[in-house]
């Protein structure tokens, strides 16, 4: 590796927009200080965020890296990191991070690292790849660029990270996988995470207000009352999950968010379970959380609007607390029911842009391109 002639390191992170452009952008902040610590030869580091598509239209990790690699070129950088919430898989292994040492560049796919403490790990990796593609610190330092395995989330109990196979023909010259049940796992809550189902709740807003008018409506009628009071435990658990399970599978459904291929690999069925697995995670973590917003309005509303001794008179059971909660959770429900019809008042942009990332849309659209 080269250093700058004013003795400092310049360090590109070069990240598809959205999320990991804000990641990098966080970590720029203190990366500089970090690195010029841990080096500890009086070493200086500069850190640069560019925000650029690198991803685009692709996921052969030969294209990316050689994209990677003329954007180094182009920048006149000494190490370029690159910073993608796409999973990318090598040989039938879902890939976490390549490094090329001749060439200065490494590539990281941010949903291997989880869906918990994602900036803290992602920080440590940048920082282990770009100490290990700045080479040795000083003269006499023991190995060459790559000689030793890298530290860190590496080689955390909880992190199934192991190298990988890299292909002849490829640039990078390391590559860590991640492996086993774990590793899918951890995968999959990356994925989820980048997907931000969060912001499925306000692009819902047309299902939202469907299931608040039915709710209202449902909460002032004496047959749900009957119904409500009727109801076991066991009974409202399996409403709720039905409501919730109908809710998905028609947002699923109807906005064609179903991934499919035509490939007949084991590793081809393997990615498609993986986006299937995380777009039903995703899109359920959204419709349970509308589903808990239901049950709250829906008390609120009881609260405000019963009259116990209607109530008692229609239902012969007295208006206390049990039955405002038993109420609320039943309505929501069937809430929930009407919440799916609204739902097919949304355009299915507006859902695929609530319920994916913008990597993830992208890839989706091109791949209904080539389908057509």
């Amino acid at each position: 590796m080269r250093v700058s002639s004013q003795d400092v390191t310049v360090v590109a992170l070069l990240a598809d927009p959205d999320a990991p452009t804000e990641i990098a952008q966080r970590m720029a902040r203190i990366l500089p200080d970090r690195l010029a610590g841990r080096s500890g030869q009086e070493r200086r580091f500069g850190v640069e965020v560019v925000s650029e598509p690198f991803t685009a239209g692709t996921e052969d990790l030969s294209t990316l890296t050689r994209r990677i690699m003329d954007r180094r070129s182009a920048g006149h950088w000494d190490v370029v990191v690159a910073l993608t919430d796409l999973p990318l898989h090598s040989h039938g292994r879902k890939l976490m991070l390549d490094l090329s040492h001749e060439h200065g560049l490494a590539l990281l796919s941010l949903p291997t690292l989880g869906g918990f403490r994602l900036q803290t790990r992602a920080r440590q990796a940048v920082e282990e790849a770009v100490l290990s593609l700045a080479g040795p610190a000083a003269p006499g330092a023991e190995g060459p660029p790559g000689s030793q395995p890298l530290r860190g989330p590496f080689t955390c109990r909880l992190a199934p990270v192991h190298p990988g196979q890299v292909g002849e023909e490829e640039i990078a010259d390391l590559r860590y996988v991640v492996t086993g049940p774990r590793g899918y796992l951890r995968v999959l809550l990356g994925m989820v995470r980048a997907n931000r189902p969060w912001r499925l709740v306000p692009g819902l807003s047309k299902a939202l207000a469907a299931a608040l008018a039915t709710g209202a409506v449902a909460t002032v009628n004496s047959t749900i009352w009957n119904l409500a009071t009727s109801l076991s435990t066991p009974r409202l658990v399996i409403a709720t999950v039905g409501s919730v399970a109908l809710m998905i599978g028609w947002l699923i459904v109807d906005a064609d968010l179903w991934h499919r291929t035509d490939e007949v690999s084991p590793e081809a069925r393997k990615r498609t379970h993986l986006y299937n697995t995380s777009t039903v995670v995703t899109v359920g973590i959204g419709v349970v959380v509308c589903y808990a917003g239901l049950v709250v309005i829906n008390l609120v509303w009881a609260l405000f609007i019963l009259n116990d001794r209607l109530f008692a008179s229609t239902t012969r059971t007295p208006l206390h607390a049990t039955q405002y909660w038993t109420l609320a959770w039943f309505v929501a429900s069937v809430a929930t029911v009407g919440g799916a019809l609204g739902s097919g008042l949304e355009s299915d942009e507006a859902i695929r842009a609530a319920a994916y990332s913008k990597r993830e849309q992208e890839r989706r659209s091109l791949l209904l391109d080539d389908g057509d």
